[in-house]
């Protein structure tokens, strides 16, 4: 007997022929002797629709009650899953996060997860039941309901998975896996059968949507196996482990795109220590994430300090640098919310030496202009102008062979 974690999201469950059809697919495994813990999101666009009546309401929504408010969402599709469940002779029984007891820090609409009691669990399992968790929510020491935040059911899912050391946790969407970049820019995008924690935690991170990267992070940390499988379709998904494939020799698994990226640059500044903080430090106590960092230093004694924000965050950094440019002294700042971040990843750079070389050739073969560079042990990532974001991914695809399959050992 196996046990898996299900986590379907808002589309799987978006309506009551979809939560149907859901319910058939869970039902077929449990008929195979699996036991099953399925953890949903809300119905899709339910999350906006919610967010949209308490802006009506209040301005600036005390985050308390949005956790209440929110939180309803997911508490209708377990009902209603495990409804249909019941009609088909499959006993199921649901659990908010709270009855469950998921329980979070006190962050109201970011909480972290603490710890997860998994007596109830265990007993319906061990009773033979489907268990169906609301994904998305927890409660904290005090008993308030708390959110974790946009995409939060895939953490739940894996943390159950966690907890109950379930054989493996199977996240279903609206694609049949991870491809080595979006279908959508490049037709020719294959879809990988593997992929190592480490290379999908970059592809999260650099703008790959298919999973949320604090659900890659848990998932790492507590080494439970993730796989990614299409809701609408049948297939063996793509799998995410620690095991790197002994016989797949590719350079690179994939590449990753995040069109939400400004770049902001403060000239002249004064090269004397403290600097780099008397700029940055005033952006991270706004909550600003930055993500790229080049510091230049010139002949005349300044430096040019260039860092890229997300794209909600630009006017916001962009008004904090102006006053941090007069509050040095420092020359001028410019600005630029029209480009893109463009990234190649996999551990076969570990062994590999001239793929930035080769990456950079291509680009240029194809007159694109590189912003901004940045490397890890398992990444590159450059900044462009967004118009040759589309003409970078397939260049790129097709000079690392991406649509073809990986080459085995002594083949």
């Amino acid at each position: 007997m196996a046990m898996y974690v299900y986590k379907f999201g808002g589309t799987s469950v978006g309506t009551v022929e979809r939560i149907k059809a859901v319910a058939e697919k869970v039902k077929a495994a449990h008929d195979k002797g699996d036991q099953l813990v399925v953890v949903l999101s809300a119905m899709s666009g339910e999350t906006n629709r919610l967010i949209d009546l308490a802006v009506q309401i209040q301005k600036t929504p005390v985050s308390r009650e949005m956790d209440v408010l929110l939180s309803t969402g997911e508490q209708v599709t377990v009902a209603l899953l495990s409804m249909a469940l019941q009609e088909l002779g499959c006993p199921a029984c649901s659990y908010t996060g709270g009855q469950v007891r998921i329980e979070t820090d006190s962050v109201h609409t970011k909480a972290r997860i603490k710890s997860i009691d998994d007596v109830k669990i265990r007993a319906d399992l061990n009773a033979g039941k489907v268990v169906v968790v609301a994904g998305f929510q927890g409660v904290d020491v005090s008993g308030n309901i708390t959110t974790l935040g946009r995409g939060g059911s895939d953490t739940s899912a894996v943390a159950l998975a966690a907890a109950l050391k379930a054989d493996e946790c199977h996240i279903y969407t609206d694609v049949d896996g991870v491809y080595t970049t979006d279908p959508r820019i490049e037709p020719k995008a294959r879809r990988l059968d593997k992929i190592t924690f480490e290379e999908m935690l970059e592809m999260a991170s650099l703008g790959s949507k298919v999973l949320q990267i604090r659900s890659v992070e848990f998932a790492g940390k507590y080494n439970v196996a993730l796989r990614v499988l299409s809701s609408f379709s049948e297939g063996r998904g793509t799998l995410i482990t620690y095991e790197e494939s002994e016989v797949e020799q590719a350079l690179i698994s994939g590449i990753a795109f995040n069109k939400d990226e400004a770049k902001l640059t403060i000239t002249g500044v004064p090269d004397i220590p403290g600097a780099a903080f008397k700029i940055l430090g005033p952006v991270a106590d706004a909550n600003i994430e930055i993500d790229m960092i080049i510091q230049n230093v010139a002949d005349d004694a300044t430096t040019d300090f260039t860092f890229t924000v997300h794209r909600n965050d630009f006017v916001k950094a962009r008004e904090i640098l102006t006053n941090v440019c007069n509050d040095l002294g420092a020359r001028a700042v410019t600005t630029d919310d029209s480009i893109v971040k463009v990234s190649i990843v996999g551990v076969g750079m570990r062994s590999h030496a001239g793929i930035a070389s080769k990456m950079f050739e291509v680009l240029a073969k194809e007159a694109i202009n590189i912003r901004m560079i940045a490397t890890s042990e398992i990444k590159i990532s450059v900044v462009i102008d967004e118009k040759y974001l589309e003409l970078a991914v397939r260049a790129l695809h097709k000079a690392f062979e991406l649509d073809k399959e990986p080459k085995q050992v002594g083949a």
